[in-house]
């Protein structure tokens, strides 16, 4: 179906695509999404049909920086090869007219139910809305495709008068699948924002203050925790000092009418909004032999990808559920030196619609660039999560490079998610990444590449000691136990944290880490990412080198290099 704003929309992006059609990229990446032209942010909509691998991404053609969003599509059957299939869901609607925001996607046998917030900013002269509480609407939007690219007509499933009345207009991102609940077979999260009675004055976290002997170290966090409030502020309004975030879980039998069934959060307050759930679960006790998941070192058996168990056996597997969320507003302590907002999981121990209890947040990656991450289960089992590889109202670095090119941002490697026999939730690239791998190189201790290709898989397996790679000369990957038999300190460093460096403004992120065993990490044109003891850390960066090489230090580990065949 389509409409005269429609028409006319899309009219506009293909303009403005096919005049950057075959634009030269210095820093376009080779198996990570990217948008042909403007802005990209969440991944929305993944999932996987009769073979083929779908992706849909928060669009912004029109403006490198951002702006009204959209819902482009790209396709794979790979998950590293991505073709650009178009700009398919637009602002279009009364309901939707100020943003097609982020949603999922459901397969169904006869078609694919896409689920989406459909953002609208009212008009107000003089200030008379925060856009907070009042002037903006969070619409619940339905539409099915029968192939990915051709769409109904849209349906309004819910707006702000359907959420509970002490939310805020902040009420996002919904994601569903098929559950077979006692509540009904549908069931759906959204993310929320939760109003808190008091003021700003009253409830607001104490201003950080330095004491007259704090260390330089602790002055200097003090200050980026008051810079961090005062950003907070604005980007979200006062009440973000005090503001709960929440989830909110819907239960439906036909797609078409939902009932809020439970509201799931900490007992203490944990940031003001939770943005991009997502809910599912996972087997204890690791994947299958020849899955490919770890550092991948050893090939994989005879190539094959590995089959999903049996419905019988995998209901019988111990399994954890997993509440995936993007929480905004974590202020204090650990979270000042590291990224503005942040995305993790709870595991979650009981009903996840009735009496439930969340475990300790995780984060899903300890770099510069990741954010609102999204899971589907592939046709084979796997359960496989992309996120944005970048970061919102992020003051202080960029990526200067690619918007002189006219483009920004792109997804991480599509990663398949785990869990190990002590209970931890593990990421590792896909399997697919290991199958591309081409002309590769070998060192004990130590290796050198001078000339690094642009898209390459490096693992060190067996480390001991310490760990030091450097990367173009600027950018340091490094672990080092603690003297006293604590945990060390694993750091990703860029050595010149300026604006025209190789970081374009980023500095340093570190995690403890007791002991380290293996490291693997994916290069690509203009991206580093970092998975630590088979994935349980990760850290993500995007980066932008004069010279292409690395050097690796680490006594007694088996280093290889390999080239990467993919993305052409």
């Amino acid at each position: 179906m389509s409409n005269a704003m429609q028409r006319d929309l899309a009219k506009l992006v293909g303009a403005v695509e096919s005049a950057e059609a075959g634009a030269q990229r210095r820093w376009a990446q080779h198996f990570h999404l990217m948008p042909p032209v403007g802005w990209l942010n969440d991944p929305n909509g993944l999932h996987e049909r009769d073979g083929v691998f779908h992706a849909y991404f928060q669009y912004a053609p029109f403006d490198v920086n951002g702006g009204v969003k959209m819902w482009g599509h790209s396709t794979s059957r790979d998950l590293l090869s991505w073709t650009y299939e178009g700009c398919v869901l637009m602002p279009d609607e009364p309901f939707d007219c100020h943003g097609v925001y982020s949603g999922s996607a459901l397969v169904l046998d006869d078609r694919v139910e896409m689920f989406y917030t459909g953002n609208v900013k009212l008009p107000g002269a003089d200030g008379a809305y925060d856009y907070v509480n009042t002037g903006r609407e969070g619409n619940t939007v339905a539409v099915s495709t029968p192939d990915g690219s051709a769409f109904a007509e849209k349906r309004l499933l819910m707006t702000n008068a359907d959420y509970p009345e002490d939310l805020t207009c902040h009420v996002r991102d919904p994601k569903v699948w098929r559950a077979d609940a006692a509540q009904g077979r549908y069931l759906m999260v959204q993310g929320a924002r939760r109003r808190v009675a008091g003021s700003c004055a009253d409830a607001a976290a104490p201003e950080a203050v330095a004491s007259e002997d704090a260390t330089a170290s602790e002055a200097a966090a003090c200050e980026q925790g008051s810079a961090r409030r005062d950003l907070l502020e604005r980007c979200h309004g006062k009440s973000s000092a005090y503001d709960q975030g929440e989830i909110l879980v819907f239960a439906s039998d036909d797609l078409e009418h939902w009932t809020l069934v439970n509201r799931v959060s900490t007992p203490e307050r944990f940031g003001f909004m939770w943005e991009c759930p997502d809910y599912f679960e996972l087997p204890i006790g690791g994947v299958a032999a020849g899955s490919g998941v770890g550092t991948g070192a050893a090939p994989l058996t005879d190539g094959a990808l590995a089959r999903p168990l049996p419905a019988a056996e995998q209901a019988r597997e111990a399994r954890i559920q997993v509440l995936s969320v993007s929480p905004q507003g974590l202020l204090g302590d650990e979270w000042e030196r590291r990224n503005v907002y942040q995305s993790g999981y709870f595991t979650l121990e009981g009903d996840l619609c009735g009496e439930c209890e969340l475990g300790d947040f995780r984060l899903w990656d300890a770099g510069f660039d990741f954010y609102a991450p999204q899971t589907f289960e592939a046709q084979d089992g796997r359960r496989i999560m992309i996120g944005w590889m970048g970061m919102p109202d992020e003051p202080s670095y960029g990526n200067d490079p690619t918007v002189a090119e006219g483009w920004q941002h792109c997804f991480t490697v599509p990663r398949e998610l785990w869990v190990n026999e002590a209970g931890r939730v593990c990421q590792a690239p896909v399997r697919e990444v290991a199958q591309s791998r081409g002309a590769g190189t070998q060192g004990s201790g130590t290796l050198t590449v001078d000339e690094l290709a642009e898209a390459c898989d490096i693992t060190v397996d067996g480390v001991a000691q310490s760990l030091h790679m450097v990367f173009g000369e600027e950018l340091e990957i490094a672990w080092n136990p603690a003297a006293d038999g604590s945990a060390g300190r694993f750091e990703m460093r860029f050595t010149d944290p300026s604006r025209t460096a190789a970081g374009c403004g980023r500095s340093v992120r570190w995690e403890h880490v007791e002991r380290v065993q293996s490291v693997r990490v994916l290069v690509d044109t203009s991206s580093v990412e970092v998975f630590v003891n088979d994935g349980e850390l990760v850290m993500s960066t995007r980066w932008y080198p004069q010279r292409r090489s690395c050097s690796c230090s680490a006594p007694g580990a088996d280093i290889r290099c390999w080239d990467l065949v993919c993305g052409e």
